[in-house]
């Protein structure tokens, strides 16, 4: 069984309006590469932030999906949304190229200060269960951010080991939407390589793929982790540059 799997490493800001037309010029790429998927980064439709307008984010998400659907591409959409049940998600939103929505995940391994009580986003985003999505026969999961390499300085929660749960639940592909913070000093260059071991050894721990995006946004300084699709085996076998909007696209066989 085959998947082709389209990446976006693009710039994610707090203009619902920019972040559009981002994921359009993605879009238009994945089209043209006749994906069957297209992964963007985390909060790339709201932004990254619990402060966006509910109502635009509503009414972008419909342009969306429906331009998606028209063209008969899937989508693992990263944006924060507020749901029915009137709480914030951090989100991957799951569609199939018929437009059909398989529903969505929650970033589980919220970031949050070691203060007592502890501050962040961990205080702003609801959480739901783990779960996987059967995306036309093969089973499909997905992660946001510090939920695969559990950062012990981004937040007080223990591990969870997140790719293993979806590995032991039968996941054959883990789409990872990334919105890292970087600045120019030597702890992002250590982050780099703790993001990138934690991607390739819990993909080869887990025996499972991993299609993974960051945020490239501000253009000047380098992804706050690679880009690309990893193998079970843990190799890269698809790696963007990690500067400035990049596309990828690469089949996966199951």
């Amino acid at each position: 069984m085959k998947i082709k799997v389209a990446g976006a490493q693009i710039p994610v800001v707090g203009d619902i309006d920019k972040n559009v037309k981002t994921i359009e010029r993605a879009m238009d790429y994945a089209i043209t590469e006749k994906a069957d998927i297209l992964l963007t980064p985390e909060g790339s439709l709201s932004g990254y932030t619990h402060n966006f307008d509910a109502q635009k984010a509503e009414n972008a998400l419909d342009y969306i999906t429906k331009k998606a659907k028209h063209a008969k591409l899937g989508l693992a959409l990263g944006t924060c949304f507020i749901e029915s049940d009137g709480k914030c998600y951090n989100q991957i939103r799951f569609y199939k190229p018929d437009g059909e929505y398989l529903g969505f995940h929650s970033k589980t391994l919220t970031c949050g200060s070691m203060d007592e009580p502890s501050q962040g986003e961990i205080n702003h985003y609801a959480i739901k269960p783990l779960r996987t999505y059967d995306y036309n026969g093969i089973c499909i999961g997905g992660l946001i951010c510090n939920d695969l390499w559990a950062n012990p300085g981004c937040t007080p929660i223990p591990d969870p080991h997140l790719t293993q749960q979806l590995s032991k639940m039968g996941a054959k592909i883990i789409f990872h939407a990334v919105n890292g913070g970087r600045s120019a000093d030597e702890w992002s260059d250590v982050a780099w390589h703790y993001h990138e071991s934690n991607l390739r050894m819990r993909a080869n721990a887990g025996a499972i793929w991993i299609v993974t995006v960051d945020n490239c946004y501000p253009p000047e300084l380098r992804c706050s982790a690679p880009c690309g699709v990893i193998n079970p085996n843990g190799n890269w076998v698809c790696q963007t540059d990690p500067h400035d909007e990049q596309f990828f696209c690469y089949i996966i066989e199951i």
